[in-house]
């Protein structure tokens, strides 16, 4: 019974924090949160709080603010999360459904994440090491000359124009599009690379083997483009504004490290699956500099894949149960859109 009162404390102390930025007293826990004690009986939970580590004192006369641990103890202790409204459910997926590319994808999740939180959002483009050859599509532009499209399951289309050293028939296209789709669609990049390749080598008919070679080459070079593999983009850096009172602890480190791209990506942490969201509190990150920084992640892709990672950087003073549901509707809304054909 103890043990829940002081959470409950604890649990009232980090909510008026990060909605205050002020130190919060035990007079002001008792009139906002109707905890049932008398401010005595606070006042020791929150002395014996402060004796465990979870919150601490500024200053003298001062209120308590949470320390990492107990930011740590808070999340852990969550039993449920903020939900959102319909209409910010609506929102979001009336934004993100109107996304053309993947490109588009990326940049309205950056947007509409830095918005439902009020945080720094950072979206890791999907890696294409990761990602599956959903169907490869021949055209013909004239008779020695195919466009040659290439989609993945990160919804990446890649395209490339390839020369033939012979003219090409409507059904050799037909057969050499269904080939190719044979031994690629629904395989991994490194997969769907090696039986391509085993195709050119081996022609399955003499017709194909003026043809099948370039195209091949073309395709398997359109697969090896890692330029995307650590491509971020990041949103909402304006939002660091509502920081001042820890600039020089928190929201410089993090300003600068918004320029280096390793970093983000070291601090959003490897892709999860199964729509786990992941939060690392000040310290338990992997920067020093940064450990007044919180981060909150989670994977995205299709099915349960995680093909990259998207999440929420800020300060430690955060609505953690606010952004936890914004990282993981958002990603899912994204994995979704990824998953449609």
């Amino acid at each position: 019974m103890q043990e829940e009162r002081r959470l409950a404390v604890l649990r009232a102390i980090v909510e008026d924090y990060v909605a205050t930025e002020e130190p919060v007293g035990s007079k002001a826990l008792v009139e906002r949160h109707g905890l049932g004690v008398s401010p005595a009986t606070v006042r020791n939970d929150m002395a014996a709080l402060e004796d465990e580590g979870y919150i601490t004192q500024p200053h003298t006369s001062a209120g308590r603010v949470p320390t990492d641990k107990g930011y740590r103890l808070f999340v852990d202790r969550l039993t449920t999360v903020k939900p959102m409204s319909a209409a910010e459910r609506r929102a979001v997926s009336t934004f993100l459904d109107g996304a053309v590319d993947l490109d588009d994808v990326v940049q309205r999740s950056v947007r509409v994440l830095s918005q439902l939180t009020r945080q720094v959002a950072v979206v890791q483009y999907p890696t294409l090491s990761r990602s599956t050859v959903r169907h490869v599509e021949l055209v013909a532009l004239a008779p020695r000359r195919l466009l040659a499209v290439l989609i993945l399951s990160t919804g990446r289309v890649e395209q490339r124009i390839v020369e033939l050293g012979a003219d090409l028939s409507d059904e050799a296209l037909a057969d050499l599009r269904s080939r190719v789709n044979s031994v690629a669609a629904g395989e991994i990049i490194s997969t769907a690379v090696t039986a391509l390749r085993a195709l050119a080598a081996e022609p399955p008919t003499a017709d194909l083997a003026a043809y099948v070679g370039p195209v091949v080459e073309a395709l398997a070079e359109a697969m090896s483009d890692h330029r995307s593999d650590e491509r971020i983009a990041v949103g909402g850096a304006a939002n660091l504004a509502r920081y001042g009172d820890s600039f020089d602890s928190a929201v410089r480190p993090l300003l600068e490290a918004l320029e280096e791209h390793v970093v983000l990506l070291k601090l959003l942490g490897e892709a999860t699956t199964g729509g786990m969201v992941t939060v690392r509190i000040g310290a338990e990150g992997p920067y020093e500099q940064l450990a007044s920084t919180s981060v909150v992640a989670t994977g995205y892709g299709p099915t349960n894949d995680a093909l990259a990672t998207l999440g929420v950087v800020g300060p430690t003073r955060m609505d953690y149960p606010g952004t936890m549901t914004a990282v993981r509707a958002v990603a899912r809304y994204v994995s979704r859109i990824l998953d449609e054909d």
